[in-house]
């Protein structure tokens, strides 16, 4: 990191880390001078809070965060390529240079202009990942507007709920989706939305496909539009705590929070984890396989690669179509040497064998990532071993939409990594010190402010003291729980609503998965605590088995409990174990325990919103099993 140069004192990785904790002002200070271009120097390093949740970094400085993400990259490399979209025809990709990105995103931003899009105003984006889709962020970014990009899976109901909180007058959307080779009506969804969002004024249609949609007096050909534009778009000097997106989460208590992230700190914080966790060099290619809707899309697979003037891919397939090798055939065909994928998807292809992986050539990857959610023991070593060789690094990422990058990893320190554990805090990163001995186990809290962490809760600044600061004071309250080893490494347990109660013992979920998907013939499960009697709460398990198992149920169940007892206790072992085909997941590949929950509980009137599934039908064959499971066997 050339910037260490300056730092007193520091001469390995593991003093740089303590000194970017230490003397967090001089860190990050050095930081965005050296990455970022300034329109004006900022004055004020931090000027943080955690108590009261207030965050603010280089106040005074003026940017672009276009202008760092495209403009500084065509003066020295415009040819260079800034994206790949990865379409869902495999072999069909399309290259997009820094220069043809900066000519896109500058039509796109006078277009807006031309239509009544000013600085502080929200846009919301409903669009699968694509360069249009890109560069609408982008030219949101140039002229001073804030997005909002809603994942394109999402129901009418669930976008005009966001539409509304973030009170856009303007949608951008394509006329159609095309994913595992299914045709999705996106123009529609959004139709049906913006009938009861009257903030909306205009819809920005681009063509996915050559299929014609019924366009109404708000709707314009988004393409048709730009080309009446002119190349040339002059960027809006932002201040650095401008608002740069909101992007919605869910909350405990259902409503979604518009989680806001401004300019200067999250770029900065994106760039750096970007090029240090995985290890980027300039002209590798990376690939992020998250959908852009989510954070991970956000910080990985847009601003953090185009920061550093990377080449990112835009993935708009499934792992598994046309068949369980689409991430490996692609790693051989674009050259890619970052990857950085899911664990849900990691185990749904480990279940479809080797074959599928070795058939490719993998020789071009460096690094493989893991994000979303804790990637147990058992994937950890098929990933490292089989699509890695051996010979790459796993590195398992901590973080959250609301820290705005990676927090806990493995990279960039010492070679040692443990399967299944993230590690270490990166670079200004401390977990706080509610509990100081080791081994010890609590709730995650990180006991300083970074500059990639969010700001606000959109319009509710109350709910994010709440929820993120008040419940231990002084500390960022991260919502997750985490074990602490004698060495000072990090796993993560887990969501602390996701861990269960058992007779007064207290069991993470994902602990309980992690042994159970050591299973030869488990694929992947997922763990609810349900209301028990006796015990206070249950442990329910939903399994699905390899494609080549064959041994029987009953038998299985049985050396299930055995492994749990084992592993963990005999208190942790699941009252019921319910074999299934499927799990219900997010069109990004997260477990919707949400759904499990309510389906062990029998309240399937509150099942809500399964429009966001991969595959609504998925339930309703669990919602069978769990009474044919229930109807023949008393829980333990």
């Amino acid at each position: 990191m050339p910037e260490a140069v300056g730092f007193e004192g520091v001469k390995d990785c593991s003093s740089l880390q303590e000194f970017s904790v230490s003397n967090s002002a001089s860190f990050w200070a050095a930081a965005a001078r050296h990455r970022l271009s300034w329109i004006k120097p900022f004055h004020t390093v931090q000027d943080c809070d955690l108590s009261l949740g207030r965050i603010k970094w280089f106040e005074g400085g003026q940017l672009n965060v276009s202008v760092n993400c495209l403009d500084r990259h065509v003066d020295t490399c415009p040819e260079r390529v800034a994206l790949i979209w990865e379409r869902d025809e495999p072999g069909s990709e399309i290259k997009v240079t820094y220069r043809q990105l900066l000519e896109m995103t500058c039509r796109l931003g006078n277009l807006l202009r031309r239509h009544g899009v000013k600085k502080g105003d929200c846009v919301t984006i409903y669009m699968p990942p694509c360069p249009l889709a890109v560069a609408s962020m982008l030219a949101c970014a140039r002229i001073g507007a804030a997005h909002n990009v809603v994942f394109a899976g999402f129901s009418a109901e669930a976008l005009a709920e966001r539409i509304r909180d973030a009170q856009s007058s303007t949608v951008i959307t394509v006329n159609q989706g095309v994913r595992a080779g299914k045709v999705t009506e996106l123009k529609r969804t959004v139709d049906a939305a913006v009938k009861d969002c009257p903030s909306v004024q205009q819809v920005l249609v681009a063509m996915r496909t050559e299929n014609p949609v019924t366009m109404t007096a708000k709707d314009m050909d988004m393409e048709e539009e730009m080309l009446k534009e002119d190349v040339v778009c002059e960027p809006e000097a932002m201040d650095s705590e401008d608002v740069l997106f909101l992007l919605y989460t869910s909350g405990s208590t259902g409503k979604p929070k518009g989680v806001v992230h401004t300019q200067a700190g999250y770029l900065l914080y994106a760039a750096l984890t970007h090029r240090y966790v995985f290890s980027y060099q300039d002209g590798d290619v990376f690939g992020c396989v998250a959908d852009i809707g989510w954070i991970t899309g956000h910080s990985y697979s847009v601003y953090g690669p185009l920061a550093n003037g990377g080449t990112t891919v835009l993935f708009e397939s499934t792992p598994i179509y046309p068949d369980p090798g689409r991430y490996w055939e692609m790693v051989q065909r674009l050259k890619i040497n970052q990857f950085y994928g899911a664990p849900t998807a990691i185990r749904l292809l480990l279940k479809y064998g080797d074959q599928w992986v070795q058939k490719y050539d993998r020789s071009t990857l460096k690094t493989l990532g893991s994000v979303g959610e804790p990637i147990n023991t058992e994937a950890w070593e098929w990933y490292h071993r089989v699509v890695g060789d051996g010979r790459c690094p796993v590195v398992d990422t901590w973080w959250q939409t609301e820290t705005g990058g990676i927090c806990i990893t493995p990279r960039p320190s010492d070679p040692e990594i443990v399967p299944g554990m993230a590690m270490r805090p990166f670079f200004g990163i401390k977990p706080g010190k509610v509990v100081t001995s080791n081994p010890a186990s609590g709730a995650l809290c990180l006991a300083q402010p970074w500059p990639g962490m969010a700001r606000t809760i959109h319009n509710n600044h109350q709910r994010f003291i709440e929820t993120y600061c008040q419940p231990y004071p002084g500390y960022f309250f991260t919502g997750d729980g985490a074990y602490r080893s004698k060495e000072g490494y990090y796993q993560i347990t887990g969501r602390l609503d996701d861990v269960i109660n058992v007779s007064g013992h207290r069991i993470g979920t994902a602990e309980i998965e992690d042994v159970v998907n050591q299973c030869s013939a488990v694929a992947e499960s997922a763990v609810i605590g349900y209301s028990h009697d006796i015990k206070g709460q249950g442990v329910y398990t939903f399994v699905v088995l390899k494609k080549d198992a064959d041994d029987q149920e009953a038998d299985l169940s049985q050396q299930l409990n055995n492994m749990v007892s084992k592993n963990i206790a005999k208190y942790a072992c699941p009252d019921f174990i319910q074999f299934v085909q499927r799990l219900p997941k997010t069109r990004s590949g997260k477990i919707m325990r949400r759904v499990l929950r309510k389906v062990v509980e029998r309240d399937l009137d509150g099942l809500g919103d399964l429009s966001t599934l991969d595959d609504p039908a998925a339930v309703q064959e669990i919602i069978q099993g769990h009474r044919e499971l229930c109807g023949k066997q008393q829980p333990s």
